[in-house]
Formats: C-alpha cells, sequence, structure tokens
C-alpha cells in the first residue's frame, strides 16, 4: 500500500514522470509547482515511493544482544514494561531508558502486551436442555407510558421451551403476586399442553426468596408458589443476577423492544392490540429456526400426533394458513407471498369483512353458485376469507 505524506505535491505517477522527462529541472518545477530541488532529487531516485523519515541509525543505549534478551524475557515471562526496565538494569544495562526499551519492543513487534497473551477460550455456546412439551419460561417486560394512560404497564410473557409457543397478557402492576397469578391461571386455560414445570426470575411476583436481610428458602406461601402446588407444577427460579438463564425469554423480549422502536401508538389500546396480533403472527406464521424451519404451532401439532398424553386438548390454528389441515384433506396449499399471508392474518384478526360476491385472491366466484361441500372447502382453503367468518 503506497503511503503519502499529507503535504506531499506529488504522486508516484508524477515522480515516474519527472524521472523520465529530458526537460530542465526549472521548467518541471514550474509545471508542477515545486522546487528544482524535488526535481532534481526525483530525477536521481529509482523508486518512487515515499520513504520514511525515521533516522536510519536511532540512538541508543541497548547492543543487538541486549534487545535480544529483552525480547526474549517479554515473550518468555509476558513482563510489563516497568518490570522488564527493572530486570534490564539490575543484569543486563543499568543505563537503559524506559522510552528505549520501549522503542525497542515495538521495533521487535512486542510493544503490545495483550496480544501476547494467550487468548483465553470462548464459552461454547450451550442450547437450553431440551425437554418435553410443558417447560414454561415466564417473565416480565417493562413498556412504555401511553399519551392516555396514567402509569406504565408491564408484559407478562410466557414461552413454552419445545414449541417456542408464545402466550402474553398486560397488567398494570408488576410486582403483583396477584397479577402474576392471574397470568397463570389465564395461561392454563389457554395452552394446549400440560404444564409441568415453570422457570422464572426472582422477582416479587413471583417468589419470596429475597427479603430485606438477603437470601433464604422460598416458603412456598407465595401466592404464585401455592397456585403451582394446587396445579402439581414444578417452580423454579433463575440463580440471582443470571438473566441468561431465562434467556429465551430475554430474547423475546427483544423482539417486543424492536416493536416498540418500530412503531407509533396513539393509545394503550393501539399499543395492546398491536402486541397481540405481533404474538398471534409469531405463533402461526414465523418460522423458527430451533424449530427447523416450522411455526410454532406446527411444531405443537407435531408433538400432539407423537405425544397426545401431553395434551389435554388439540392444537386449533386461527383462520389462515393451515398446512396440517391441506394435509390431512390432501389440499394443495396456495402458494402465496410470505407477506400477503401476514396482510391476511392481522386483517382476519382486526376486520370483520363482509363476504365477497368474487374471491379476492383466486377471482372467481367463490360462494355463489356452489355446493355446501365446495363452499366449505375454499373458504377452508383461502386466505382472504377467515375460515369462522362466514356460516355454512
Amino acid at each position: 500500500m503506497t503511503r503519502l505524506h499529507k503535504l506531499a505535491r506529488t504522486t508516484p505517477a508524477i515522480r515516474a514522470e519527472i524521472h523520465a522527462s529530458n526537460e530542465s529541472c526549472t521548467v518541471l518545477a514550474k509545471r508542477y509547482g515545486i522546487s528544482p530541488m524535488t526535481v532534481l532529487k526525483w530525477k536521481r531516485r529509482t523508486d518512487f515511493e515515499g520513504r520514511p523519515h525515521t533516522a536510519h541509525r536511532l540512538p541508543t543505549t541497548l547492543t543487538r544482544a541486549q534487545e535480544a534478551i529483552a525480547v526474549r524475557l517479554r515473550k518468555t515471562l509476558l513482563l510489563s514494561l516497568d518490570d522488564l526496565l527493572s530486570v534490564m538494569r539490575e543484569f543486563v544495562n543499568p543505563d537503559v531508558s524506559r522510552s528505549g526499551l520501549d522503542r525497542c519492543l515495538r521495533r521487535h513487534g512486542v510493544g503490545n502486551l495483550r496480544q501476547l497473551l494467550p487468548a483465553a477460550p470462548k464459552s461454547a455456546h450451550k442450547p437450553f436442555k431440551a425437554y418435553e412439551p410443558g417447560f414454561v419460561h415466564i417473565d416480565v417486560k417493562y413498556l412504555p407510558q401511553m399519551a392516555d394512560g396514567t402509569q406504565h404497564r408491564y408484559l407478562f410473557v410466557a414461552i413454552e421451551r419445545a414449541t417456542r409457543w408464545v402466550f402474553v397478557q398486560l397488567h398494570n402492576k408488576r410486582k403483583s403476586a396477584g397479577a402474576a397469578k392471574r397470568f397463570l391461571a389465564d395461561l392454563i386455560k389457554a395452552s394446549p399442553i400440560k404444564i409441568h414445570t415453570i422457570l422464572t426470575d426472582n422477582g416479587k411476583a413471583f417468589t419470596d426468596r429475597f427479603i430485606t436481610t438477603g437470601e433464604r428458602t422460598p416458603t412456598g406461601q407465595h401466592a404464585f408458589d401455592a397456585l403451582c402446588a394446587a396445579l402439581h407444577i414444578e417452580h423454579r427460579l433463575t440463580p440471582p443476577r443470571r438473566p441468561q438463564t431465562n434467556g429465551m425469554d430475554e430474547r423475546f423480549n427483544g423482539r417486543i423492544e424492536e416493536v416498540l422502536r418500530s412503531h407509533h401508538f396513539v393509545s394503550g389500546q393501539d399499543l395492546e392490540q398491536t402486541l397481540l396480533r405481533y404474538v398471534a403472527l409469531y405463533n402461526h406464521h414465523l418460522p423458527q429456526a430451533a424449530l427447523k424451519g416450522q411455526t410454532p404451532l406446527q411444531a405443537m401439532k407435531d408433538w400432539h400426533r407423537q405425544r397426545p398424553a401431553l395434551f389435554h386438548k388439540k392444537p386449533y390454528d386461527r383462520p389462515g394458513y393451515d398446512s396440517h389441515a391441506y394435509a390431512s384433506r390432501s389440499i394443495r396449499a396456495p402458494q402465496l407471498p410470505f407477506m400477503r399471508v401476514c396482510a391476511s392474518l392481522i386483517e382476519s384478526l382486526t376486520h370483520a369483512r363482509p363476504a365477497p360476491v368474487n374471491c379476492t385472491c383466486c377471482f372467481h366466484p367463490a360462494r355463489t353458485g356452489r355446493t355446501t361441500s365446495e363452499r366449505r372447502r375454499h373458504d377452508s382453503t383461502c386466505l382472504c376469507l377467515p375460515r369462522t367468518a362466514y356460516p355454512a
């Protein structure tokens, strides 16, 4: 790489032209705006790259043998500059200066001690231990205060480890044990999976593990613990100051934070509806790499076919694209773009539309002049019609 001085008026190409020119130094100096001495210098040179301005012979008190000793001590013992200076003055050269020793180390490429230290082994990424469906992570997400609100609200988030299925609720009080108890009760009703284990942090909404005098064993009399015991659910707590133990919930909270930053909300109701729509989109239409490209509901249905005993009810999809329905009915799913699927889901969740005469996605009479079985088949496969929007 060519290095030019910041005040240089010539480039290597101009210097080559000066060297090859037969004109006088005065003419070339006027043409390029330089002095005749500079022209004469480049006429005599055979290389046209800039040379360093450092002196060829630096004044130093260390001989080459002494410099080799200093470099070897630096690499072998990993001594700091001050420690190495003490050793050199005591055993090698009593007249060596600190700045001179530092320049010596820099010239030999050992000036930075951190680069000589052995690299600390990075802890390998450990995925979450595989569990059967029923292990749920629960956490609380802080939400911003809306213009029409009087206080901040909090989002209770539950995510099932095996299927990545998510359930959320908004509450006004974060540290309320009653809010956490209500959230758990609603989670049990909404989840098709039998929950056997719950992992939470050490917040007051979930446990009485921490008090003013320090840590203690949970008493089990906390409202959240009492409900878990009544439902025969094991309640586990994360270690103190180890939020990565509940990293699955923390990662989903990061997704929620991205939604909050990319949207403008006019009211608290708008915020709540947007978050609920996003969770529905996440559960039913967003493939997950951890699930090998499946959505959480597809993974849940696969588990239900393999281990129905782990469920207390059959998981059903919401209106929209359903690959399992197509597979069971031997109906070919329409290959529509992903964004159209998302828009159809959001619109079906937020707007109740009257039945169109012609289908808006396949442009043919959808419900007129057809038998009842044909109308049902079209309504179950067409993405522009919610399945429950029209009577049979």
